[in-house]
């Protein structure tokens, strides 16, 4: 029924929508952007940023993809809400609430993912996931 409420719907297009952000913000960084982000984390004063730089890209893409296809959502969504916090703290709250542009953002768009990200630890992740190909007798519901 459309206008009903469903909220494994609602939150399976949190899930995929969130997944996607990462996975296009981690992408670039494994396909030859490690050495740029281990420069800006050296930068900031992370030690090992050269590891650091890896774990966030894989972070990111791998965890990413994982929360698009519903698996391990809890997990990978409790360590993307803490690289946004670090992010935060480390980055843009020096820089105010608002996102203005390239290189001088705030940090309200980190504020959101962590939102949307303790949500999906929260409540779950919704409807439309790869496990239920392994599931059986499954029935999804959508109202």
């Amino acid at each position: 029924m459309l206008g009903g409420r469903n909220p494994g719907l609602g939150l399976a297009i949190l899930r995929v929508v969130i997944g996607l952000i990462f996975v296009m913000h981690g992408w670039p960084k494994l396909a030859g952007g490690i050495d740029g982000t281990a420069a800006f984390l050296g930068s900031l004063g992370i030690p090992l940023s050269g590891i650091a730089a890896w774990g966030i890209a894989l972070a990111e893409t791998l965890g990413g993809a994982c929360l698009v296809a519903g698996l391990f959502v809890t997990p990978f969504a409790l360590v993307l809400a803490a690289h946004m916090l670090a992010g935060v703290f480390l980055v843009h709250l020096a820089n105010g609430f608002y996102v203005v542009g390239p290189g001088q953002g705030g940090y309200e768009f980190n504020l959101l993912l962590i939102a949307a990200l303790l949500t999906l630890v929260l409540a779950g992740s919704g409807i439309a996931t790869v496990k239920i190909l392994f599931a059986k007798d499954v029935e999804v519901v959508i109202e």
